[in-house]
């Protein structure tokens, strides 16, 4: 069975901000396949058991703050063996948003909660979704039109980029064709068992 997580913090005051996007897309997951997500302590968690996509997997939704993810996902994901069928869908600040990318065994890049888990698990091979929030920046090479991350620059503007909130036009992108592309690469990745096939399914799609 397959562990879904969605990478976020808690509190009400983080529900739409872009550092919230993997909790976003789990959170709909489930909401859209009637789980029901309990509540456990010790460490704090959401987690529920169901079927999505015809197979049946666990989804989980740290209740921690993002530097501490590892614990949650460690209390499911017991080996290295075991990482292999564990799903981490979060915010990837060097992506511009309308982008989603499906990576194995690639670096943190950065990213405090994936640092966390690969922490916590003893490994960095388990399957990644990236889900791209940063502006982005077009120019012209050879006669076509590339499309990159706008990054903010410095630590402190990075922060404030990744806890705003979507703007309400953003959202309704998160909400609408990022989502679809991150549930095409769950799908997929679930049917096939193959974390490539969900690379290939969403990873040279154009931006939204």
């Amino acid at each position: 069975m397959y562990t879904i997580v969605g990478l976020g913090n808690p509190g009400s005051e983080y529900t739409k901000t872009r550092h919230n996007t993997g909790r976003i897309m789990v959170n709909d997951l489930a909401d859209e396949n009637d789980f029901e997500l309990k509540e456990q302590k010790k460490p704090d968690l959401l987690v529920g058991t169901g079927d999505a996509f015809s197979e049946r997997v666990r989804l989980v939704l740290p209740n921690t703050y993002m530097n501490k993810s590892g614990g949650a996902v460690s209390k499911y994901i017991k080996s290295v063996a075991a990482a292999k069928k564990l799903i981490v869908v979060y915010d990837e600040i060097d992506l511009p948003l309308g982008v989603v990318r499906v990576a194995f065994g690639s670096s943190s890049g950065g990213h405090n909660g994936i640092k966390s888990i690969e922490r916590a698990l003893k490994t960095r091979n388990f399957i990644k979704i990236r889900v791209g929030v940063s502006k982005s920046a077009s120019r012209t090479a050879k006669g076509e039109k590339i499309i990159s991350a706008k990054k903010p620059v410095g630590e402190k503007a990075v922060v404030e980029h990744l806890l705003k909130s979507f703007t309400k036009g953003d959202f309704e992108k998160v909400q609408g064709p990022i989502k679809e592309r991150v549930f095409l690469a769950l799908q997929t990745i679930l049917e096939t068992g193959d974390p490539v096939k969900g690379m290939n399914a969403v990873n040279g799609l154009p931006i939204v």
